[in-house]
């Protein structure tokens, strides 16, 4: 198969590289300093004792989306905006489009638009709904410097079609994934995943992000971890009212975060690295759906109201610098 990958920075180029290993054809779509360095170094990735070098196309035109089968778009939530118009005018008719995004996605309901998620309906107007497979990155990478990615932890990605069929397109994608080095289950109930990873996303993220701590850090602190709890009970209480069952409690989730202790949460990340966060996918359309669920969530009303505030003084500050 055909694959582009559409915002190929640390997931993308993770996915990107594994998948030109085996011999598929990948166009990495990307741009700057690092479709510079795709362009004339190749592709690195660097995991466990061991790098790997790759050579795959790489582009900044979007109508390259165009000659791929399976398009995986791994961009920040809030980027999708942007670039779905583009992605849906080149795509083929008949492509698989693959969106490898935290929180909860644009094509979650079939009739409605999440606001937060989807602001307009742009996404949904551009990308049609039939071409989605639902897709849970459970990897952790980072885009260390151009051309290259550092692989840390995870090799799963869940896969599934909205409607929770078994379609003979996710299969395929799931050995091509599977081919690669990942661990690519099928899941008849792709939603399930998706509050599963948004149960450490939606919580543990922003308090990162507000206290500047690892996992470890966090977790540690008895304040710390009553507070996740009360974040992480009160993410599942909307996820309930939706009818999810959560595959894992609360308590082994919490005691997984806690096991990688200096991992710092991409939240973190973007924030010391002066990028936009991904505060609304992740824990605005959480607010969002429990205001119209009549859900009490008043824990992560406060933490979404103060995240809010941390990055508009992150923003005054970065304006006052450069007027310095």
């Amino acid at each position: 198969m055909k694959v582009a990958v559409v915002g190929a920075g640390a997931i993308g180029g993770l996915l990107g590289a594994h998948l030109s290993r085996t011999g598929q054809e990948v166009i990495l779509i990307a741009r700057g300093p690092h479709l510079a360095a795709l362009r004339s170094r190749g592709l690195t990735v660097r995991e466990g004792d061991g790098e790997f070098t790759t050579h795959p196309e790489a582009t900044d035109q979007m109508s390259a989306v165009g000659r791929a089968d399976v398009v995986f778009l791994t961009l920040k939530a809030h980027s999708l905006t942007a670039v779905a118009p583009a992605v849906g005018a080149a795509l083929a008719p008949r492509a698989a489009v693959v969106p490898a995004v935290n929180g909860i996605p644009w094509w979650y309901f079939p009739d409605r638009t999440l606001e937060t998620v989807d602001p307009g309906g742009v996404i949904g107007r551009s990308i049609p709904h039939g071409q989605v497979v639902g897709c849970v990155v459970w990897p952790a990478a980072t885009l260390v410097e151009p051309g290259v990615v550092e692989h840390s932890e995870g090799n799963r990605l869940a896969l599934g079609e909205p409607d929770g069929s078994k379609s003979e397109r996710v299969r395929q994608i799931s050995e091509m994934l599977t081919t690669a080095g990942f661990k690519a289950p099928v899941q008849t109930r792709i939603r399930n995943e998706i509050w599963h990873k948004l149960l450490g996303n939606a919580t543990l993220n922003p308090v990162s992000a507000l206290t500047r701590g690892s996992l470890g850090r966090i977790l540690e602190s008895p304040s710390g971890r009553g507070l996740v709890r009360r974040l992480m009970e009160e993410v599942a209480a909307v996820a309930a009212s939706l009818g999810i069952e959560l595959p894992i409690s609360i308590d082994k989730r919490i005691e997984a975060a806690a096991s990688v202790r200096e991992h710092k949460t991409s939240m973190l990340q973007d924030l010391e690295a002066g990028k936009p966060l991904e505060i609304d996918a992740l824990l605005g359309a959480v607010i969002e759906l429990a205001g119209d669920r009549s859900v009490p969530i008043p824990s992560l009303r406060v933490v979404y109201e103060l995240t809010k505030l941390l990055v508009s003084a992150a923003q005054h500050g970065q304006a006052s610098g450069d007027r310095r």
